[in-house]
């Protein structure tokens, strides 16, 4: 088994669009307005992981950062995490510093989408 897509809810299809494709490298496989919804729905990849964006209107925010229920952060993996911890800052984007997972050695930071969603970075 392997992951399909994620799908995530946002406020500003715009500023959600522009983060996924100009700060993470995503390219829009589809776009289409669900009139009945009243409802955006678009479909994002980036090497192999799809990633569904949506609009509802008056969708509540997240309650808390990162312990609500439900989804606590989504990850990514690359191969240069020092490089893209740079390009990411270069974009105005705030991160937080590389550490290193106790467990695994390996380096991560996280950072947040323009809905404040948690997404790590992690080292491959």
């Amino acid at each position: 088994m392997k992951l399909h897509h994620v799908a995530l809810i946002v406020s500003s299809l715009e500023k959600s669009l522009s983060f996924y494709q100009e700060a993470l490298g995503f390219s829009v496989l589809r776009k289409e307005f669900r009139e009945e919804r009243n409802s955006w729905k678009v479909d994002l990849v980036r090497d192999e992981i799809q990633l569904e964006i949506f609009t509802f209107p008056g969708a509540p925010a997240r309650p808390s950062y990162p312990e609500a229920m439900g989804l606590r952060h989504l990850a990514f993996s690359v191969e240069n995490i020092e490089a893209f911890h740079q390009e990411l800052k270069g974009k105005k984007i705030q991160v937080e510093e590389i550490r290193v997972d106790h467990q695994t050695g390996k380096k991560f930071f996280f950072f947040a989408d323009p809905d404040n969603q948690p997404l790590e970075i992690y080292e491959n």
